[in-house]
């Protein structure tokens, strides 16, 4: 029996998947499963799989039904203590898995170890942070108000928690992790590894870059999750809502420059600076303008030697690192 147990869903995954197990095999912690999912490819991923040599890999394959349903397909299978999940497109450092699971160590009431995201690119290039904050313990008030887990290769949970708390909620595609992470903070501690160990990778053809899917998946979450939040957070829901239009608002202005998601960011930024009024006293709102009005107004060839010329004027990255949270709830 081993103590972790790695799932990946992969849906015709044959341009990534080799360099995401390679990142998982490369782990500094070796007690592991690899449970590989096969959501119903039909390209050449399964192939890829099987000629990896590594007896930790098993490969189990499906008729498609999502990622969600994959992902609580490999958790049935795995045999470990923990449970951690990667997209086949994502990777991981080689201290992830260690790290985080020293962190659960050092905090036995603990449930949910996370860590911090750095985004890249189709050609694994850096391009930008994630969240970088520390919340640890009960971190429930905070993540119904901003996922600050930031996906589902992220956390390295106790199965007993993942199972007691039903698992992964098969409706909510895309956004089903924070609606996954929300439910076990409301029951179980979280802990952080404060350092970027998870490679987000952003493709123009995934699924979290359909940011009309995005939208309303997140507008579905969030409201379940003020469904079930307690009256006295009920307040906090035009804040919550405010935080997801200022992230799909950064998505629809990530790398290439394009009309069509720049007329997108110009509404999820009106919407947020609705929900958010704070957001009108921050300088960071000139800059997402600035890099708005641009890409409608210029060519898109223009565009993309201005960004690469001149990164720092159209640089998105303060989106981020400007969420706040009301003092009441720091």
């Amino acid at each position: 029996m081993v103590l972790i147990s790695v799932v990946i869903p992969v849906y015709n995954g044959e341009a990534t998947i080799r360099a995401t197990i390679a990142s998982v095999l490369d782990q500094s912690f070796r007690d592991f499963e690899l449970i590989v999912i096969d959501d119903g490819s039909t390209d050449n991923t399964v192939e890829i799989v099987k000629a990896i040599a590594d007896p930790r890999i098993s490969v189990f394959s499906y008729a498609n039904a999502g990622q969600a349903e994959s992902r609580n397909r490999g958790a049935k299978l795995a045999s470990g203590e923990f449970l951690s999940f990667i997209d086949a497109d994502d990777l991981w450092t080689p201290d992830k898995l260690d790290a985080q699971l020293q962190a659960l160590k050092d905090r036995p009431d603990a449930a949910v170890a996370y860590s911090w995201t750095a985004h890249v690119d189709e050609g694994d290039r850096f391009f930008r942070h994630g969240p970088r904050l520390s919340f640890e313990g009960n971190v429930y008030e905070k993540l119904i108000i901003n996922d600050f887990v930031g996906s589902g290769s992220n956390v390295l949970v106790r199965k007993s928690a993942f199972f007691d708390v039903g698992g992964f909620e098969t409706s909510f595609p895309p956004a089903e992790d924070w609606e996954l992470w929300v439910r076990l903070a409301a029951k179980y501690q979280f802990v952080v590894v404060p350092k970027a160990q998870i490679l987000y990778r952003t493709l123009t053809r995934s699924a979290s870059f359909n940011l009309a899917k995005m939208e309303a998946s997140s507008l579905k979450v969030i409201d379940r999750i003020f469904q079930d939040a307690p009256e006295s957070l009920k307040q906090f829901e035009p804040l919550c809502l405010g935080h997801r239009y200022k992230y799909l608002t950064y998505k629809a202005l990530d790398l290439t420059p394009e009309r069509k998601r720049a007329r997108s960011a110009f509404r999820f930024l009106a919407l947020a600076l609705y929900f958010d009024r704070d957001l009108w006293r921050r300088r960071v709102v000139w800059k997402v303008l600035l890099r708005t009005t641009a890409t409608l107004l210029f060519p898109e060839s223009w565009m993309r030697r201005l960004v690469d010329r001149y990164p720092k004027p159209f640089d998105i990255e303060a989106l981020l690192i400007h969420m706040r949270f009301p003092d009441d709830v720091r």
